[in-house]
């Protein structure tokens, strides 16, 4: 097999014994600690399964094994050890998330069989992950690609989400972040059923109907529904249904990751509510530490959000061309010194169409100076969306 192995113990009898054990069927790395383990890794391609002594001086093996797991969660972690007491592979297997503890001494047979079962698992992992990158992700940019062409006011709402979407499961050191991240993505999807300017009425905080209310309620179930349709993404399906404040569901039977997901999708949103209605991120963040119904440390996590205009480039547009990911290098006063937006604010709808009426009026110039994303910012928007 080629796929490659790194075995970590302290004893070089051992290292060497597993070398001569196993050099005719596998491609074994050896590494004294786990240290040294670590620098072995950061310099090279992954390796598909590691495995480790428990009893090391400094890094044990369960530190050591976590370790790997945060650096490279596709590897395959086996914990081999002398001390077979349950409690040790308990803690093995829950903090280390080991795939496999074996004993030593451990037959040959045994540990070429082990192995042999981790290989498969990682070469199942890294095929998982190509199929979601290469054939799952592109349907998804169809999917935003629709969006962004038919309702392109759901679709700069939808990436200012993934925005805090992404910064919240950074702070909390989430596992498989894609998932998160598409939730975002298509939170907006339900709007293509939706007219452009009821979109627009509802970000510029326009008092709908009763009817009109109703029916924007509907698009995330609608959402739900029509992803619910494509395999692999049931559990995005639901946290996408889930997203509306004070929805949050009473079902025990979804994984505790997708519920996590539900509620960093809605705390996203809520906040992204408060940032129309015109509130500073600051006063934002601190409505929403108020708010009972939002997990805290959700909350603590996007309140370390940089501004918006981190990442951005100053630029002229034209009034026409202003969108909600740019932020104003200047105020902006009518002709008659009437100030309708302060430097440093950033573009949402109402502010938007309050310039946009404004020009349609003569009453402000046709070009303005903005801070917008970069090209290269722009392009990865683009391929990652």
């Amino acid at each position: 097999m080629n796929e490659r192995i790194l075995f970590v113990d302290d004893e070089g009898a051992v290292l060497e014994g597993y070398e001569r054990i196993l050099h005719k069927d596998f491609e074994p790395d050896l590494a004294s600690s786990g240290e040294q383990a670590l620098v072995m890794m950061s310099g090279s391609s992954p390796y598909a399964v590691v495995v480790s002594d428990m009893r090391m001086p400094g890094m044990d093996g369960v530190q050591f094994l976590s370790r790997v797991r945060e650096i490279s969660p596709q590897t395959v972690r086996v914990m081999l050890t002398g001390n077979a007491d349950i409690q040790t592979a308990m803690t093995a297997v829950n903090e280390g998330h080991i795939f496999r503890f074996l004993t030593k001494p451990c037959d040959p047979p045994v540990l070429k069989k082990a192995l042999t079962a981790c290989i498969i698992q990682y070469q199942l992992v890294t095929a998982e992950k190509d199929l979601l990158e290469n054939t799952l992700m592109g349907s998804i940019k169809v999917l935003t690609d629709v969006l962004s062409l038919s309702n392109p006011a759901a679709f700069g709402r939808a990436l200012r989400i993934k925005r805090y979407v992404q910064h919240i499961v950074t702070g909390l050191k989430l596992e498989s972040p894609w998932k998160f991240e598409v939730a975002a993505m298509l939170s907006q999807l339900g709007c293509i059923t939706l007219e452009t300017e009821l979109i627009e009425g509802v970000y510029c905080g326009k008092k709908l109907t009763r009817e009109e209310q109703t029916r924007f309620d509907m698009h995330p179930s609608v959402a739900r529904d029509l992803l619910s349709n494509i395999p692999r993404l049931e559990g995005i399906a639901w946290i996408v249904g889930q997203q509306r404040y004070g929805a949050a569901s009473t079902e025990n039977d979804m994984p505790e990751s997708i519920k996590i997901g539900a509620m960093i999708l809605r705390v996203a949103i809520a906040f992204d509510d408060l940032r129309i209605r015109g509130l500073a991120e600051s006063d934002a963040i601190v409505q929403l530490q108020s708010d009972n119904n939002f997990d805290p440390s959700v909350v603590s996590a996007l309140a370390t959000l940089e501004p918006g205009s981190c990442g951005k480039e100053s630029r002229t547009v034209h009034i026409l061309d202003l969108a909600t990911d740019m932020v104003l290098e200047d105020e902006i006063r009518s002709n008659t010194g009437l100030l309708l937006a302060g430097k440093g604010q950033e573009v949402t709808y109402p502010l938007m169409v309050r310039l946009r009426n404004s020009h349609h009026r003569r009453a402000i110039p046709d070009k303005l100076r903005v801070l917008a994303p970069s090209v290269r910012e722009s392009a990865a928007v683009a391929g990652h969306s």
